[in-house]
């Protein structure tokens, strides 16, 4: 589906353009066009592969979807896929932009993701100097804005992963669940570790050295675009090691929660143990046992019976055993 289709010379707007008006708008002086398409009919990026002159497996790319971050040159042209990344709920959903970048075109192909880039058209065209610089900025604008989306899913994952920690040593909850929910935390951290980690290859190859003549002059931008996902990568490191740490500590509670028991439970069998002796001892019934004749002979078997094992309730209170 067409989002939209502009046209844009000397920085400035010149107006909404029919697709099949684009390959004259490219033969003007420092005129550039960007297109926008979401999850595209395959006529549609056909039709766009005739205007723009695209390459034939760029396109066949764009059109499977289902590719890793990267980003390939074709001549004068690139082409890059980013991942996107939000919150739905609890859960992490990943979707995916391929974007067509050349001296005078844009072209953006988004699929499975709801959020739009309206929000980056409006701030470019707001910077007519910087929009001036053609595609390479424009480039730079989309991958800087779908980064920047990455961080409030990091502050969840981080905020999330804080409240099981609380649960872990504040006792609450069992044990069970608080790892169920590191593992789901984890999975999400590695969905946004597989955006982050290859964008990073592919956005090091748009500064410094030998990039592409379109980034020529937005190097210091894609820098920046590079510094944020370090940052996001760092943050994403700790997580990773702090729930590899909770989930440790997680199994050796349920350990030692389960030794209190074993010692609560042997504890109370040993106090059990003295009964079973000395009532097995006395209900022998043999004929020559003189306290089975005596007058105070049972009593005196309770007390003693209810004295040893309150001796040794008291000294496994005291151990912490129960």
């Amino acid at each position: 589906m067409l989002i939209n289709c502009v046209a844009y010379q000397e920085g400035k707007k010149l107006s909404d353009i029919p697709v099949e008006d684009i390959s004259e708008y490219l033969k003007q002086p420092a005129c550039f066009v960007w297109v926008a398409l979401r999850d595209p009919e395959p006529g549609e990026l056909a039709k766009m592969q005739e205007e723009f002159g695209l390459h034939e497996l760029a396109v066949e790319d764009a059109s499977r979807g289902h590719q890793r971050p990267k980003l390939e040159e074709y001549g004068n042209s690139v082409f890059t896929v980013v991942h996107t990344v939000n919150l739905n709920g609890d859960e992490l959903c990943s979707g995916e932009v391929a974007i067509f970048a050349g001296p005078n075109y844009v072209l953006s192909v988004r699929r499975d993701s709801a959020q739009g880039f309206l929000g980056v058209r409006a701030r470019a065209e707001r910077e007519p100097k910087l929009l001036k610089m053609g595609s390479g900025f424009v480039l730079y604008a989309l991958m800087d804005a779908i980064v920047d989306r990455y961080f409030p899913v990091i502050d969840k994952l981080e905020s999330d992963l804080e409240s099981i920690e609380d649960r872990i040593f504040g006792g609450q909850g069992a044990q069970r669940d608080n790892i169920e929910r590191l593992y789901d935390l984890k999975r999400n951290s590695l969905v946004l570790r597989h955006a982050v980690m290859p964008l990073m290859d592919a956005v090091d190859h748009l500064h410094g050295g030998r990039v592409p003549d379109l980034a020529a002059h937005t190097q210091d931008y894609f820098r920046d675009v590079h510094d944020h996902l370090l940052r996001i990568s760092g943050r994403l490191d700790t997580i990773r090691d702090t729930i590899a740490t909770a989930i440790q500590v997680s199994l050796s509670m349920v350990t030692i929660e389960e030794n209190d028991i074993n010692k609560k439970l042997a504890a109370y069998a040993a106090i059990f143990a003295v009964f079973t002796a000395f009532a097995g001892v006395w209900g022998m019934n043999f004929e020559f046992m003189p306290e089975l004749k005596w007058k105070y002979g049972y009593p005196t078997a309770v007390c003693i019976m209810f004295g040893v094992c309150g001796y040794l309730y008291y000294r496994f209170k005291k151990s912490g055993w129960i």
